[in-house]
């Protein structure tokens, strides 16, 4: 019988989770079980998603900044049939395939700043590996420095410039020549660069894991001490760039930003096909590509691939015509503006970190005894589980896709798709107030769900040989475990 793919699909319906358990990932599944997100989507369009019994969601992650022209674009998937109908060659390898010179030539009108060669990849994190490469070869020196903090994915060489330790962890020994510098400190970076062994520097503009902004002027200047002391500055705009916080590149609103290189990917994709783009300058390109038995010294089999052309070239059309970079900033001020509002009222909220639609909600330890005590009792146990009391009720009660992210700070990251209207700011905003409202009652639903999730955490800790050494976290939520829940104590917002 020929492939069918909806015979296929209707023949497994409802299977995914076990197929995923059986065959793929099933600490993965329990994972999604735990926290509620273990639902099967089976339709989307723009920001939203549908789940197998006709449920829609608000996805306020656009698939960590992939969807930024919203999910099944009409226009894109058009361009991809098309291409697909038209018979074209693809991945021929010798050759010089037409749509990757027109998607180079896109790119460059629009970031400029004489970076006039693309390299064309398969993902942020292979652009990371690619700069690496890049910024060795031009210069002759080893090191490459990173931000604490920093997120630049998870290969080999990306991971030695992670700035988290719990995804380092278990993977040692780290390459060597990788040295972190100080967020949005100078005077570490400087220190560092001034030793003259450092390739290059390599920052996102807001760092992804927190929604982290850099000073104005910060970036600025850092490229210039990278040119004063003969390394190159590489710019990661992976989760920023295309439109995500306002303008083409969250450095256009930076000032005098002089990269040597720029990294897109992800929003680059029309959240159909991976694709990215290294971007340079011609003095770095010529040293790598330096002869012709060099012409192909970095490369990859699928960097070129047709429909990753097509669907860069259709999402740039996109962002155009729809005003994405515009969308952004105006709908960000709506969510930042109501967010700020309700600050006042409740005392878990410490800060609200925004450009465009990329915005970090950080949470501090609150005043009032009670809330302190159960604050203090949930860190003990993870510092990142404190978040999901934010983002499991979103899901369970309101239906609304949120990511905790923070490296120990804890932080809930929204980075929806442009295309989301002010109703669904409306939307979200009240569903936030009324989880918060939720949260700042002890006990009560939204500590419940922590419970589960700590009863989950003794025992995998007490199973795993780092039980020993866990002996303070374990304590305090035994003492959590065991309080009175019986009790009516609530502590209300103010206001």
């Amino acid at each position: 019988m020929p492939f069918d793919l909806a015979q296929l699909q209707a023949t497994h319906k409802g299977a995914a989770q076990l197929l995923h358990r059986q065959h793929v990932n099933p600490k993965w599944m329990q994972a999604l079980k735990l926290i509620g997100f273990d639902h099967e989507y089976v339709r989307a369009e723009s920001q939203y998603l549908w789940d197998d019994k006709g449920n829609r969601y608000l996805d306020m992650i656009g698939g960590y900044a992939v969807c930024n022209v919203g999910r099944n674009h009409p226009v894109i998937r058009k361009a991809l049939t098309d291409f697909l109908a038209s018979g074209a060659p693809s991945m021929v390898q010798f050759d010089a395939p037409i749509l990757a010179g027109l998607l180079a030539r896109q790119l460059k009108g629009r970031v400029g700043r004489d970076l006039d060669r693309v390299f064309f990849t398969n993902s942020g994190t292979e652009g990371i590996e690619t700069a690496i490469k890049f910024s060795r070869c031009a210069t002759g020196r080893p090191t490459m420095l990173y931000e604490t903090g920093a997120f630049h994915g998870l290969s080999t060489g990306a991971l030695a410039m992670n700035g988290c330790e719990s995804f380092r962890k278990g993977f040692e020994p780290h390459p060597d020549h990788f040295q972190s510098v100080r967020f949005n400190d100078l005077s570490s970076l400087e220190c560092e660069l001034a030793k003259g062994n450092v390739a290059g520097f390599v920052v996102e503009p807001i760092q992804g894991k927190g929604v982290n902004v850099h000073s104005y002027g910060f970036l600025a200047e850092a490229s210039s001490l990278c040119h004063r002391y003969g390394a190159l500055f590489i710019v990661d705009e992976v989760q920023t760039g295309i439109g995500r916080t306002g303008s083409f590149l969250a450095i256009d609103q930076e000032g005098a930003v002089e990269p040597d290189m720029v990294i897109l990917s992800k929003g680059l994709s029309g959240g159909y096909v991976p694709v990215g783009a290294v971007m340079t300058r011609t003095s770095v390109w010529e040293k790598v590509f330096s002869r012709l038995d060099r012409a192909i010294v970095h490369s990859s089999t699928f960097h070129m691939g047709g429909l990753a052309m097509v669907a860069g070239l259709a999402t740039l059309s996109v962002y155009e015509d729809e005003r994405l970079a515009e969308r952004a900033t105006q709908t960000g001020a709506l969510l930042r503006n109501g967010l700020e509002a309700m600050m006042p009222r409740f005392e878990f909220i410490r800060a609200i970190r925004q450009r465009g639609l990329m915005i970090g909600i950080e949470f501090a330890k609150p005043t009032s005894l009670t809330l302190r005590m159960a604050w203090r009792m949930i860190h003990a146990l993870d510092d990142n589980l404190f978040t999901q009391a934010i983002s499991i009720p979103l899901m369970q009660d309101h239906r609304i896709l949120s990511q905790v992210a923070g490296h120990g700070i804890p932080v809930l990251k929204l980075t929806p798709p442009l295309t989301i209207t002010p109703d669904d700011v409306t939307d979200f905003l009240s569903a936030f107030e009324r989880t918060m409202i939720g949260l700042h009652r002890f006990p009560g639903p939204a500590w419940d769900a922590l419970r589960r999730i700590a009863v989950n955490s003794i025992r995998s800790s007490t199973a795993s040989p780092r039980a020993n050494t866990e002996s303070d976290a374990a304590q305090a939520a035994a003492e959590w475990l065991r309080a009175d829940t019986q009790s009516n104590e609530h502590v209300e917002p103010h206001g």
